[in-house]
């Protein structure tokens, strides 16, 4: 005999002594956690090992046992990269956590709203999403004359690539603000190296200018 939706009896919902969420004898906390920008891949599976261990400690410190306690790593990095190395070289680790791979860049939005817990981006938002327009442009002030870097270059080819991360990182915040909200508890960690402005502008010489930085 089929049930009409209004036959069928819904779980006791609520916090009260029968509800389901006092009775249920079997329920897990899922943490998702993202890891952005994949330079190599061994190196950032135990990030991912570290950052798992971390959020257990978290746990246990508010009484949730391992047991009671799922976690799930996305590791990203542009579609172009060898993600058989990712896959390879998670068959060695200690399942720790359920793992998969997104490509896609970073700079956009890459998973639903309030999806993640923690997400990780260590020496990879400083890469541009693109190359500024100004500096490939030989009528332009800010005309770079075809180098890839800025030492040495006039104010306008900094200015050019300052403008285009401004942009990046404004899209990358963004993106990360919709899926890693802090309102939910979410927490994002990027790092990045940085030009203190009080110090010259770099040049080869001066190396040691660049910082580690994590807001």
């Amino acid at each position: 005999m089929a049930y009409t939706s209004s036959e069928m009896s819904p779980m006791n919902g609520g916090d009260g002594l029968y509800s389901n969420n006092k009775n249920s004898t079997y329920q897990v906390d899922v943490y998702t956690d993202a890891i952005l920008g994949m330079f190599c891949w061994t190196q950032h599976i135990h990030r991912g090992e570290n950052i798992v261990e971390s959020i257990k400690l978290q746990c246990q410190s508010h009484g949730l046992t391992s047991e009671a306690v799922e976690f799930q790593v996305f590791f990203n990095d542009l579609a172009s990269n060898d993600f058989n190395m990712l896959f390879n070289s998670l068959q060695s680790h200690d399942g720790q956590y359920f793992a998969a791979g997104v490509p896609g860049s970073f700079h956009g939005r890459l998973f639903p709203k309030a999806s993640l817990y923690f997400v990780n981006a260590s020496y990879a938002v400083q890469w541009l999403s693109r190359i500024p327009m100004e500096v490939v442009d030989e009528k332009s002030p800010a005309w770079n004359k075809g180098r890839i870097h800025y030492t040495n270059a006039p104010d306008e080819v900094v200015e050019a690539y300052s403008a285009q991360f401004a942009k990046d990182v404004e899209s990358f915040l963004n993106a990360r603000t919709r899926a890693c909200p802090w309102r939910s508890h979410g927490s994002s960690h990027p790092m990045y190296p940085s030009w203190d402005p009080s110090f010259p502008k770099p040049s080869h010489r001066s190396h040691r200018s660049f910082r580690s930085h994590c807001p």
